[in-house]
């Protein structure tokens, strides 16, 4: 067995490709939440322009989750056996395409169709991204390059309310879509033509004793679909995917409804609602950089990694639900934002350590797949939460779908309190 604690440093030529790597990551990262909060922020543009109710935009803007949580299920064994690298690009071409697609909608069906292949394309995104990490990193100093690579999901939707509305204004809600389909095409020639996976023999002694110290997947078995099915084997499965159900439900609460939350529910102008929408996410965007780092600091005190980095999606998992009930209740606009600043910043630094999370409980060949069955059980809370909220706020108002989230959210963390006890063995 490898000692995971030896000082052995990474060469000047990896720190390079990890560098690389993850510059890579954040702006595909930042590019994917973009397509995904453009029909969040054009929100009334489009319920005006085709005639929606807010259930309907509530399936609408679910229509993607639901794709992208079922592509999980392939996609993270796709991505152990051939690498991050084909599979990230060619989901940037499929995601991008379909995003340039929703700016030539002009019925709800066409737009549902566009949105069901956008979470297609966008599937492979986070398990490469887990990919990579575990290819570049120590066990123990994960949770900050896994940070990185997620703060980009806060930043792409922190963005969206800033830069969206100036080009709406100036053209019409559909540029917004062929605008940000364009950037995706441009990123996946990027990433195709510069990453590339660590390659053993290309190194000297010492660049593969790092390497071998960050995953010992040299005598790792082959990844293959009985392994796969074994996975559901294990209540550290279940409890990663029923966590990240609660965590991720809350999470798009707020990612799909809050520009029309603050506009329907706290009758906010809508030129101050860009700003007060971005800036719950400029926060998150901090709390994934800080989740990252304190998980690294945590886990190496911890008494084991998996405990380290479960116990920190748990307290920040109860966090957003501390502050999701004061920012339902209180009159204040400005009181309210702050606490949902607060919960953004904590469902970001979750959502870190969970990715981080998932690289120490999932044996060495099924890293990708563990983080993607993770996925997949939080993005069926994706899929929920914006139908679920439209039509609470539709019948009575935002406050108790607000509340709902809450305790959805709460479930989750217990879940992964009681539930993730061990890492998974090589199967």
């Amino acid at each position: 067995m490898i000692n995971i604690t030896t000082n052995v440093k990474p060469s000047s030529h990896i720190r390079r490709r990890q560098t690389l790597a993850l510059v890579l990551l954040v702006v595909c990262g930042v590019i994917n939440y973009l397509d995904r909060a453009t029909l969040a922020v054009a929100n009334e543009y489009i319920r005006a322009d085709l005639g929606l109710s807010l259930g309907q935009m509530g399936l609408l803007l679910s229509a993607f989750s639901w794709s992208y949580a079922l592509c999980q299920l392939p996609v993270g064994a796709l991505v152990d056996r051939t690498g991050p690298r084909w599979l990230l690009g060619i989901g940037l071409v499929v995601w991008s395409v379909a995003q340039a697609a929703g700016g030539l909608a002009s019925t709800f069906g066409w737009f549902v169709i566009a949105r069901i292949a956008l979470g297609i394309g966008e599937a492979p995104q986070f398990p490469s991204a887990a990919r990579v990490v575990s290819n570049w990193f120590p066990v123990r100093a994960r949770g900050t390059p896994t940070g990185i690579f997620n703060s980009a999901s806060p930043l792409g939707v922190a963005l969206a309310p800033l830069c969206l509305p100036p080009l709406i204004a100036a053209t019409s809600w559909h540029w917004a879509f062929f605008a940000t389909g364009a950037m995706g095409l441009v990123a996946a020639v990027v990433w195709l033509a510069l990453y590339r996976d660590p390659v053993h023999q290309q190194m000297s002694a010492e660049e593969r004793a790092y390497l071998e110290v960050k995953a010992s997947r040299a005598a790792a078995p082959k990844a293959d679909s009985a392994s796969w099915l074994a996975l559901f084997r294990y209540r550290t499965t279940w409890g990663m995917m029923l966590g990240f159900f609660g965590s991720v439900y809350l999470n798009w609460v707020y990612l799909t409804w809050l520009p029309g939350y603050l506009r329907t529910e706290r009758h906010m102008e809508f030129a101050h609602v860009g700003i007060a929408a971005a800036i719950p996410f400029l926060c998150g965007f901090a709390g994934a950089l800080v989740a990252g780092w304190a998980s690294d600091r945590v886990a190496q005190g911890a008494a084991s990694p998996l405990l380290g980095r479960r116990n920190a999606v748990v307290a920040s998992t109860l966090g957003m639900v501390a502050f999701t009930i004061p920012a339902a209740l209180v009159e204040s606009n400005v009181a309210a934002v702050a606490c949902i600043a607060i919960v953004i910043f904590l469902a970001n630094a979750s959502s870190a350590c969970a990715w981080s999370l998932a690289t120490v409980a999932a044996p060495p060949s099924r890293i990708a797949s563990l983080g993607a069955l993770q996925n997949f059980g939080g993005f069926l809370g994706g899929a929920l939460a914006p139908v679920l909220t439209g039509y609470i706020a539709q019948s009575w108002s935002f406050v108790p779908a607000l509340l709902t989230g809450a305790g959805i959210a709460f479930l989750g963390a217990m879940s992964y309190r009681y539930l993730v006890v061990r890492p998974i063995p090589e199967l």
